[in-house]
Formats: C-alpha cells, structure tokens, sequence
C-alpha cells in the first residue's frame, strides 16, 4: 500500500480504516503513557517530593471547594433579591416620603434584630 497524505486514500474498507483507527489510538495511548512515566520518574527524583504532595493535595481541597460552592449552592430567591433591593432604595430616599404614611410597614414580620419571625 502506498502512503499518502490524505489517510482515507488507499484504504481498503470499513474493516481497514477501524484497524487504522485503532492502531492510531494504540499509538497515541503508548506516546501519552511514556510521558507520564518520563514526568512521574522525574518526580520521585526530587527531594522536595514530600512537600510538592502536600501542596498539590492542599490545591485539590481549594479546587473542590470551589467547585462545590459553584455547583451545590442554590442561587437566592428572585422575588427576594428583589424585595431587598426595593427595601435598599426606600431606605435611601432618606425621609421614607414615598411609603405613604406607612411608618414602620417595611419592617413587619421581621423580630427585634431584623431577621424573619
């Protein structure tokens, strides 16, 4: 078979192009595994190897916290944030002239140190 630059050329059938295929994967698998071996054997020859581990579990625990906080916290409440937010702008009128008369209203349902009752 003659090579050529184009890999679908001189292919005989499905059953050839799937052993190409998998000779091609094999290859790259044995490229891939050869250097993690070359850089693990590079490894095990430092001195420091004891604190380049703690250091690397330690960058782990800080990367799954902050996966866990990206993906298992609930977002707030929409009609919530919203509630917040009108709250923050009457309080920033200064003199709560655009409640109606209604002192003290925004503060309803809430116990003596502003959490819900």
């Amino acid at each position: 078979m003659e090579r050529t630059t184009d890999t679908r050329e001189g292919v005989g059938g499905p059953g050839e192009q799937a052993v190409l295929l998998a000779a091609g994967l094999a290859d790259l698998a044995v490229t891939t595994v050869g250097a993690a071996f070359t850089s693990v054997r590079g490894l095990l020859r430092r001195s420091d190897t004891a604190e380049l581990a703690a250091g690397a579990e330690q960058d782990l625990i800080a990367r799954g916290r902050l996966a866990l906080d990206r993906y298992a916290t609930a977002p707030p409440a929409h009609l919530e944030v919203l509630a917040r937010h009108v709250i923050a702008q009457r309080d920033g009128d200064g003199g709560r002239e655009g409640d109606g008369g209604r002192d003290g209203d925004g503060d309803r349902g809430r116990d003596g140190d502003g959490d819900r009752a």
